[in-house]
């Protein structure tokens, strides 16, 4: 029987009907008809096919859980109202794979639901349940037809269970969540330097050493300390049986990965042998601003973030044997025809300074250790194709020539997807920009995200076909996943406040057509979406409500304005100030309503929340501002910052904020990749000033790299600039986040014009994550001070 994982109770005594066409995903074509469907329990679900008997049952628990109607399943035809499930002959698409295409009519007195496949009928089943109402009552619908069929035959979720467990109770209810957004494919991350999860027979020290580390960093990388408590977990054959049957019954093909050559180290502490030196203990790899907890001696695992050196020999032949045993167990679980063995972010430093990899290289006449990378692949991928397996990997698996037949999965932008396809290899888009959704939805609230600010509107404009493609590369793009990384996310329900309700958009962006897609629509169907996530009793994140705050120059350059919107009607916005002097607390509910934005002309602490009669809605919005002299000023850059991080432009750094979150609150940053941040301040006038301080970030392991230097010229004309202080001394000011200041000192100067350059770290040194890879830069202001008194 299948079984839901989630509960809610409803009261029977109102009649309830949903009227509105409110499907996420936008089907292909949807019309209203005259009349209503009522469902009570003298309905009676008729599946044709016996393939069909587990849609039935969805629909059955479904409707039990939520609505506590107990409807009758049948095999055959009744003559009491029904809901009738059958097959019909599949169609044939341009890639020679058969379109799980649906056609749902819902009558006054039946609803007729037909599919290409059983897979095309549990998708119709999933309309008709969001044709349900959500209030209380008997369950009437609206009479409607619905033709249907998805636009990518992959369109996927991932998980990662290494850095935190997940109990098999939720990876259940993450599976059911994955189908009931007609979502097809889950991607079960499975191995990590923090924790091996999945039971191998012939290593039972994977799991008995390398599922447990002894501590974890707090808070975000490097962190504060070690929460010196041990975390781990793993899941038996049997229960990893008993969830390959769950998401078989939603049609949900399961995608497990190992990780290989890289992000090793728990497999390792298990089993030193594979590294390629075991001698050496995992704290010699440990960076050294992180706190360690425990047993330091030998190989252990992981207890922190990021990219390690210690990695899966190549040069051995038991590493290829013990690696080639962990996938026969593998495949032996996972019936689905993908296996992903990661791939990406492996170092080779450890390779370089091998005898045996060394070895390698030579006996194989390798140019270097990135085409060992390729040799390491390659010879996973003959394995798994012997196997009649498809290797997928992460989009670093293109270095040193692509494996034959593997799939790129690209997570650095589209450049990893857009080679492969151009290759003829087939792809899976998930770029950190649009698909991971550990990124915050809000940008008024603590994060606990890992890499900057993704909202819902973002992902719902995501276009997974490049445009560098032409027509016959497209049919290369499979589709594409939501990620989820799960380093910030110590419980289940962090996981769910994640991905709700970018999840929803990102089902329609993969199900439905790009010219079906428009925004404005979604949000009106969303908002009935969300009385669903409450019917789950889904914790999701409400970030969609919350105002909307943006800073702008005045037309003078005196001062900046600090503006506030919303996107819900009959709103009323109050703010309130805090300037230094101020006592007592302000309510908002006693603030001022705001009209116009508000002028900014010295440091102020601002907030602002929405009302709807009287009741807030969203998180309050709220900024610091620090004034100096360049604040509000006239600024140009040399160079344009990245398109990925382009903050509000040239006036992020004279705004008059500072980062205080890091990453999390990435749109105060300008971001530049390789190149150097060069801007121009305009005073406006002649003022005396005496030093400059730059405020940036410094992230290694996501490739950040502080300034290399900071110079500061002057000038009277703008034109004329002359060299007067240089610093290559960078300050943390807040530990933990890596946020720091670089100041230039010099005598003071009665100047107009002040150029600041800050200088890229250029290529990335070697052992750090990225290394030979272009570093970023990352700055948020610029202050310009005068002479202290």
């Amino acid at each position: 029987m299948i079984k839901i994982v989630l509960a809610f109770i409803l009261s029977a005594n109102l009649t309830v009907k949903a009227q509105e066409i409110n499907i996420i995903p936008k089907p292909v074509s949807a019309n209203l008809l005259p009349g209503e469907f009522g469902v009570s329990s003298n309905v009676t679900i008729v599946y044709e096919n016996k393939e069909l008997i587990s849609s039935a049952q969805f629909l059955q628990t479904y409707l039990n859980t939520f609505y506590k109607i107990n409807l009758k399943i049948s095999h055959t035809s009744s003559a009491s109202p029904m809901i009738q499930l059958s097959l019909f002959p599949a169609k044939k698409n341009i890639k020679g794979n058969q379109v799980p295409r649906y056609s749902l009519n819902i009558q006054q007195n039946s609803i007729l639901l037909e599919g290409s496949s059983s897979e095309a009928v549990f998708n119709g089943v999933q309309t008709i349940i969001q044709l349900l109402p959500t209030k209380n009552g008997p369950i009437r619908i609206s009479c409607i037809k619905v033709n249907d069929e998805p636009r990518f035959q992959y369109r996927g979720l991932h998980l990662d269970v290494g850095r935190h467990f997940m109990p098999v109770d939720f990876i259940k209810k993450y599976i059911d969540y994955i189908a009931l957004h007609k979502m097809n494919y889950f991607h079960w991350h499975l191995t990590e330097d923090q924790g091996w999860r999945i039971e191998i027979k012939k290593y039972p020290g994977l799991t008995e050493i390398g599922a447990w580390r002894n501590g974890t960093i707090i808070g975000p990388y490097p962190g504060s300390g070690n929460d010196k408590t041990k975390h781990g977990g793993f899941y038996t054959q049997e229960e990893i049986k008993e969830i390959v049957k769950y998401a078989e019954d939603r049609f949900v093909t399961i995608v497990p990965e190992i990780e290989m050559p890289g992000h090793g180290s728990a497999a390792i502490a298990a089993y030193p042998e594979l590294s390629c030196f075991p001698q050496e203990p995992t704290i010699n790899y440990f960076p050294k601003n992180c706190e360690w907890y425990g047993d330091s001696t030998g190989k252990q695992v992981q207890q922190t973030w990021g990219v390690f050196d210690d990695v899966f020999c190549a040069g051995k032949e038991n590493t290829f044997n013990f690696l080639e045993n962990v996938l026969d167990e593998v495949i032996a679980l996972f019936p689905g025809k993908y296996i992903h063995v990661g791939g990406d972010e492996c170092p080779k430093d450890n390779w370089k300074r091998c005898p045996n990899c060394q070895k390698r290289i030579k006996d194989n006449k390798l140019k270097d250790e990135q085409e060992l990378q390729s040799y390491f692949i390659r010879r996973i991928q003959k394995y798994l194709k012997s196997k009649d397996k498809i290797l997928i990997g992460w989009d670093e698996i293109l270095e040193g020539g692509l494996a034959p037949k593997a799939i790129v999965m690209s997570w650095q932008g589209e450049v990893g997807g857009i080679t492969a396809a151009k290759a003829k290899h087939n792809v899976i888009m998930t770029p950190g920009d649009y698909c991971y959704l550990n990124n915050s939805q809000s940008e008024n609230e603590d994060s606990i995200d890992i890499d900057g600010y993704l909202p819902l509107e973002k992902v719902y404009g995501y276009e997974p076909i490049p445009a560098a493609l032409h027509e016959k590369q497209e049919k290369f793009i499979l589709g594409a996943q939501g990620s989820i990384w799960t380093e910030y996310m110590k419980n289940t329900s962090i996981v769910e406040y994640m991905i709700f309700p970018r999840l929803s958009a990102l089902s329609e962006v993969l199900w439905s057509s790009k010219e079906k897609r428009n925004w404005n629509d979604f949000e009106k169907r969303l908002q009935f979406q969300f009385k669903r996530y409450g019917l789950w009793k889904t914790n999701y994140s409400k970030a969609y409500f919350d105002l909307k705050a943006s800073i702008l120059p005045t037309e003078n350059y005196n001062g900046i304005l600090w503006k506030v919107e919303t996107r819900q009607p009959g709103t009323q916005i109050n703010f309130i100030t805090h300037t230094a002097g101020n006592t007592g607390e302000t309510k908002f509910i006693d603030g001022k309503k705001y009209v116009s934005p508000v002028l900014v002309n010295r440091n102020m602490i601002i907030a602002a929340i929405g009302l709807v009669n009287g009741k807030t809605i969203g998180n309050p919005v709220y900024q610091t501002f620090r004034f100096n002299k360049a604040t509000g000023k006239k600024i140009t850059l040399v160079n344009e910052s990245s398109k990925n991080y382009p903050g509000d432009g040239a006036f992020t750094l004279v705004n008059g904020i500072q980062n205080e979150k890091g990453l999390s609150r990435s749109k105060e940053f300008l971001g530049f990749s390789g190149t150097d941040c060069i801007a121009t301040i305009d005073l406006g006038k002649e003022d005396i000033i005496s030093n400059v301080i730059v405020h940036c970030l410094r992230q290694t392991d996501s490739w950040i790299w502080r300034p290399l230097t900071i110079e500061v010229f002057v000038s009277a004309n703008g034109t004329d600039f002359i060299p007067i202080g240089l610093t290559d001394d960078f300050n943390v000011k807040l530990k933990g986040l890596e946020t720091g200041t670089m100041k230039v000192e010099f005598a003071a100067n009665n100047v107009r014009y002040i150029k600041v350059v800050a200088k890229n770290w250029g290529e990335i040194p070697a052992g750090n994550p990225g290394a030979g890879m272009k570093a970023w830069l990352f700055v948020d202001e610029i202050e310009i001070q005068p002479p202290t008194p």
